[in-house]
């Protein structure tokens, strides 16, 4: 197991509400040994004004899971901060909810890099790579 802080799904969310994460209706859904995942509506508060999911919505996504995986594999006393994020966008989404899922692909002890995946039902839409710095 990659995770140093014994939070649950339910910690997670709370700790996240009335934040930006809450008001784009994301939710953390499942966690494991290696990843963690949450769900976020396409709705008109994540899509651009030609009906598509946001291409920052997505962006939002996954620097909301790889910095919380982040805070989750950090130890304690140490702040994770993003540094760098770069994102694909595969196909458009117009409705219903996405996926994000994020895994580790290089766990340092002053840096880290995750991969987060959206998934539009089954279905790839976006790939993203965010870099965290470990400070303290």
């Amino acid at each position: 197991m990659i995770w140093k802080r014994p939070l649950s799904l339910e910690d997670l969310n709370h700790m996240v509400a009335g934040s930006m994460i809450s008001q784009l209706g994301m939710v953390f859904t499942h966690l494991d040994d290696r990843q963690l995942e949450a769900t976020m509506p396409v709705d008109e508060r994540t899509r651009q004004p030609f009906g598509l999911l946001h291409g920052g919505a997505s962006a939002a996504l996954a620097e909301t899971l790889g910095s919380m995986a982040g805070y989750l594999a950090s130890e304690e006393g140490q702040c994770v901060v993003g540094t760098e994020i770069s994102a694909s966008h595969h196909r458009a989404v117009t409705r219903g909810e996405v996926r994000g899922v994020c895994c580790p692909l290089h766990l340092g002890r002053s840096q880290q890099v995750w991969e987060i995946v959206i998934f539009d039902r089954d279905k790839r839409c976006c790939t993203a790579r965010l870099t965290t710095a470990l400070l303290g």
